[in-house]
C-alpha cells in the first residue's frame, strides 16, 4: 500500500491503522496531530482508522502545554502589574518568538533570561527519518511557559486555518496567533484574509491574537469580528527597524479595548521601551534577540527595556516645551 506522508512516499503492509503506522514510525500519538486527505483525525479515532492505498497524510509536532495559572514567588497577583488575554493572566509583557536560535538550549537561556511566561512556536512536520530528536518542549517546559501557536510562513488563509486546527488537535490549544502575509519582500500582512480568518477562527472557538497592519480603522475591525489581542507591527518582521508609525500605534491603543501588543520590527531595547512608553500591553520579538551576537544578554536587556517603559508609561511623562525652563528657581541668586 502506497502513501505519501509529509510529502514523501512511502510502502506499508495492508491492512494498517493510524495507530499502527505511527509506530511503525516511532512516533508517539500523543505528541503529533494527523491531517488524512486534508481532513484531521481525532487522536481518539487513531486505532479505528485504517488507512487506504493513495491517502495523504500531514504529521506534525505535537506543540501543547500551558502555564500554571497561579503567580510564581509570593507576592500576590494583585500586588503586581499584570496584563489579561482571553482570562489568562500574565505578568511578564514580553512574548518571545523560538526561530533563529543555533539550538534549542540557547533557546531556553534566552527565554529564562527574558523573564518571558509566552512563546509563540510554529507548527511543523515531524521529521520522518529521525523521529528521536529533540523537541522544543524538551528544552521549554509547557508548564512553565504558555505556548502559542502561530501560523508564520502562511500566506493563505486556508494554510493559516489548516495550521491551527492542527495545533490545537495536537496540544489542545485555543489561544492562537494568526499571520497571514501578503508580500515575501515585505511579509507584511494579508489584511482582508487576516480579517475574514479570525472570524472564522472565532467562531470554531478560537481566541485569536493578531499580527495585522498598524491601520486603526482595520485593527478596530478585528476587535469587532472577535479578536483577543491586537498586534500591529512596529515594522517589517525581521528588518529591526524599531517603530516607525508611534502615532498609529498610539491611535490603535487609546481604542481597543483588548490588548495591544507590538509584533515585528524591534531591534534593540530602546525600540522595546519605545512601544511601552507609548502605552501598548506588551511587546513580541524574535530575531532581535536570537539575532543578536549574546542573545542571553540582548534577552536581559529586553527584559529591563520593557519593564523600563512601562514604568515610564504608568509615571506620566513631563510635558514637552517649546523653551527651556529651568530646573532650579531663578529667585534668590548671587
Amino acid at each position: 500500500m502506497n502513501l505519501t506522508i509529509n510529502g514523501e512516499q512511502r510502502n506499508f503492509d495492508a491492512p494498517i491503522t493510524l495507530e499502527q503506522l505511527l509506530g511503525d514510525i516511532g512516533l508517539d500519538p500523543r505528541k503529533v496531530a494527523v491531517e488524512c486527505n486534508l481532513e484531521i483525525v481525532p487522536k481518539s479515532s487513531y486505532g479505528g482508522r485504517t488507512l487506504d492505498d493513495g491517502d495523504k497524510l500531514e504529521i506534525v509536532h505535537f506543540i501543547g502545554g500551558g502555564a500554571p495559572d497561579e503567580a510564581k514567588g509570593t507576592m500576590s497577583m494583585d500586588d503586581k502589574d499584570t496584563w489579561t488575554v482571553a482570562g489568562r493572566t500574565f505578568t511578564s509583557r514580553l512574548i518571545i518568538g523560538t526561530g533563529k536560535y543555533k539550538d534549542y538550549d540557547l533557546n531556553r537561556r534566552a527565554a529564562e533570561a527574558a523573564g518571558s511566561e509566552i512563546i509563540t512556536v510554529a507548527v511543523r512536520r515531524v521529521n520522518l527519518t529521525d523521529p528521536d530528536q529533540p523537541l522544543l518542549v524538551d528544552y521549554l517546559d509547557p508548564e512553565k511557559y504558555t505556548y502559542l501557536p502561530n501560523t508564520a510562513g502562511c500566506f493563505t488563509s486556508d494554510d493559516a486555518l489548516r495550521t491551527l486546527r492542527l495545533a490545537r488537535e495536537a496540544g489542545g490549544w485555543d489561544l492562537v496567533k494568526l499571520e497571514i502575509l501578503g508580500d515575501e519582500k515585505t511579509l507584511y500582512p494579508m489584511m482582508p484574509e487576516t480579517l475574514e480568518a479570525t472570524e472564522i477562527l472565532t467562531k470554531e472557538g478560537f481566541q485569536v491574537m493578531v499580527y495585522c497592519s498598524d491601520d486603526p480603522i482595520m485593527c478596530k475591525r478585528l476587535e469587532d469580528v472577535g479578536a483577543v489581542a491586537i498586534m500591529p507591527l512596529g515594522a517589517p518582521i525581521g528588518s529591526g527597524l524599531g517603530i516607525q508609525n508611534p502615532v498609529n500605534i498610539r491611535l490603535i491603543k487609546e481604542q481597543s479595548s483588548v490588548p495591544v501588543i507590538v509584533d515585528a520590527g524591534v531591534g534593540t531595547a530602546s525600540d522595546a521601551t519605545i512601544a511601552m512608553e507609548l502605552g501598548c500591553d506588551g511587546v513580541l520579538m524574535n530575531t532581535a534577540i536570537a539575532g543578536a551576537k549574546d542573545p542571553v544578554r540582548m534577552a536581559r536587556a529586553m527584559k529591563a527595556a520593557v519593564e523600563a517603559g512601562r514604568d515610564a508609561f504608568l509615571a506620566g511623562r513631563m510635558a514637552k516645551k517649546m523653551y527651556a525652563d529651568p530646573s532650579s528657581p531663578l529667585a534668590g541668586l548671587i
